[in-house]
């Protein structure tokens, strides 16, 4: 990401730190960082580096990418490139496909993949299968998925699934948690 696309994430740190009804003083103190520079931060007349972020992140009780998501919550129109190094809390072989808080949530699962654990989310689902095959289980029944497959899920399904080729790449497509569907 070059500077013009740097995200600004200093609307971010001030609303998280209200939230919390922190000071500035209590946030420095927290991050080894001092008022001033804090302060500049939250007013967008300085860009703090990684490590930085990560010591504010920490001091309000967040990661550097949420604050970072919320920081880009804003865009409307973004591209997220194959090759790009994204900062984020996700293990090896999971990539957001989507980046910020927005109504629809992705994410591309690379690799021999067994989540190992039942999912149940409160929102619509969508898994596609890019390349390979998946094996999920949804409502007490097995699904065998292969390249170029879709399976929907409701909110509220409980499922499971894992990769059962090598190089399976399974794009997981969801209504984010925090939006409230309705049926119309």
């Amino acid at each position: 990401m070059d500077d013009k696309e740097s995200p600004r994430v200093g609307a971010a740190v001030k609303r998280r730190r209200r939230a919390l009804q922190l000071t500035l003083a209590v946030v420095a103190s927290r991050s080894g960082l001092s008022v001033p520079f804090l302060s500049q931060i939250e007013n967008e007349r300085a860009r703090p580096s990684m490590r930085s972020l990560q010591l504010v992140a920490e001091a309000l009780d967040t990661t550097s990418g949420e604050l970072l998501a919320a920081a880009e919550s804003a865009r409307t129109v973004d591209v997220v490139r194959s090759d790009e190094e994204e900062l984020h809390d996700l293990p090896a072989g999971v990539r957001p496909l989507v980046r910020g808080r927005h109504q629809l949530h992705a994410l591309e699962f690379t690799g021999e993949r067994d989540a190992g654990r039942e999912f149940q989310h409160r929102n619509d689902e969508l898994l596609f299968v890019a390349d390979g095959a998946a094996e999920v289980e949804a409502e007490g029944r097995a699904y065998r998925l292969e390249r170029g497959d879709t399976l929907y899920l409701s909110g509220g399904v409980r499922h499971r699934w894992r990769a059962t080729e090598p190089g399976t790449r399974l794009l997981v497509v969801a209504v984010a948690e925090h939006i409230e569907a309705t049926d119309l």
